[in-house]
């Protein structure tokens, strides 16, 4: 793991802002089990909402407040050409069976010896989910996905980013889809990316710059790479756009900013945010269809609310962000963050209405991670000894096979995961 450019290791330390979410920001997890919304103390996607304060409740230590407000943006420019990025990539982490990123990469993030000021390390010590009733299955999908339309090439997609631009790198590298110089190689492949490609890793713009290289690059050789929008870049947008500005989050006020730097929002990300990373996110669509897959960036079915076609909530969600009201934008990112939806007993049906309202035969999404679909976070072995090895190797089928998860965890020492579709069951 490396943090940027000529920098040693990082080393993952536990923050209890990103890892011990306050009572007054857990977020409701969505359960088509039952009739109530029930919450979840994780690092992952918390909303801050204002209640009145009461006496402290059995559970984790709330997370502190944040220490200072976030300094206002330096509109650095980003560094876009490989000539302007790292000139040595640090080793990569051993659990990752991936070769190392390209001696030249883009976008890579620090100027300085030293790590900005608000970076937000990670580590593996995170609560855990033993749920006991979702186990990892490798069963086809009730419907074999299409072939790919003639002319095109496979069809890759890649788990949640960020901000490890180091580890996309090598990754993408590892599958062929760019050279040794971090350049586009894969002639026609398709890829997508599932979204979230900030904060909590160390440089996200970074991450950006790569992924609309990548897109002119891949253009131009016949394929494509293309993006969902996740929760992530609606946090970003609204952290930039509205700021401290109130919004009704249902349970009184709270504010983008608030919620950006409880979700590990990193100010050298805001330092080098420009105009044009915020027209690339805010045109980012929400849903996709391709070969038969459905991709999108959350495991939730609040895509639902948004429109009965695969067009409909793409327009929706782009009207929404252009009219520029924080209410409205607070609201899309509140359902954006919702999860869960597919691991319950009532998780296939979920993935059936889904599928039956927009098309395709398998639900492939990001945002929750799969240690803690597995409940796998944390575990120890037979003899007390942490587990070392990778708690994920692939991508998770789960669901009656109806549904793939891609983001494998690679905030807490998991794996960055890029795969091609469809998955050999």
């Amino acid at each position: 793991m490396t943090q940027g450019a000529g920098q040693g290791p990082v080393v993952r330390t536990a923050t209890l802002r990103d890892f011990r979410v306050p009572p007054y920001a857990q977020v409701p997890v969505q359960s088509q089990s039952t009739s109530h919304e029930y919450v979840l103390a994780h690092p992952e996607d918390s909303v801050p909402q204002a209640v009145p304060v009461r006496a402290a409740e059995p559970g984790p230590e709330p997370a502190p407040e944040p220490a200072a407000e976030a300094e206002a943006p330096n509109r650095a420019a980003p560094a876009v050409a490989a000539e302007h990025g790292a000139t040595e990539a640090a080793p990569a982490r051993p659990e990752d069976s991936v070769p190392q990123a390209p001696p030249v990469h883009p976008g890579n993030a620090f100027p300085d010896d030293e790590p900005p000021e608000g970076y937000t390390p990670t580590e593996r010590d995170l609560p855990v989910i033993n749920r006991g009733d979702t186990v990892q299955v490798t069963v086809a999908p009730a419907e074999q996905p299409d072939p790919a339309p003639e002319g095109l090439g496979p069809l890759c997609v890649v788990g949640d980013v960020h901000g490890y631009l180091d580890e996309l790198v090598a990754a993408l590298t590892a599958q062929g889809l760019v050279d040794a110089e971090g350049h586009w190689s894969a002639g026609n492949t398709r890829l997508w990316f599932l979204g979230d490609f900030t904060d909590r890793g160390p440089d996200g713009i970074g991450v950006i710059d790569l992924v609309m290289r990548l897109s002119a690059e891949a253009a131009a050789a016949g394929g494509y790479c293309k993006a969902l929008m996740g929760n992530h870049e609606l946090l970003l947008i609204g952290a930039k756009r509205f700021g401290d500005t109130p919004v009704n989050s249902g349970a009184g006020t709270a504010t983008f900013q608030a919620a950006w730097l409880l979700n590990g929002g990193q100010k050298n990300d805001m330092d080098r945010l420009q105009d044009v990373h915020l027209q690339w996110m805010s045109r980012l669509d929400a849903v996709a269809e391709e070969d038969g897959h459905l991709l999108m960036h959350s495991d939730t079915t609040a895509y639902l609310d948004y429109g009965t076609t695969i067009e409909d909530v793409n327009d929706k969600v782009h009207e929404i962000i252009n009219r520029n009201d924080a209410d409205e934008c607070w609201d899309l990112f509140r359902k954006f963050t919702k999860r869960f939806a597919f691991r319950d007993d009532d998780g296939p049906q979920a993935v059936r209405e889904l599928l039956a309202t927009y098309g395709g035969g398998r639900v492939v999404h990001g945002h929750s991670p799969i240690p803690y679909l597995l409940g796998e976070v944390g575990t120890e072995d037979a003899d007390g000894e942490a587990k070392s090895e990778p708690l994920v190797e692939g991508p998770h089928v789960y669901a009656d096979g109806l549904a793939i998860a891609m983001d494998g965890g690679v905030t807490m020492a998991g794996k960055l995961l890029v795969a091609q579709l469809p998955l050999q069951d």
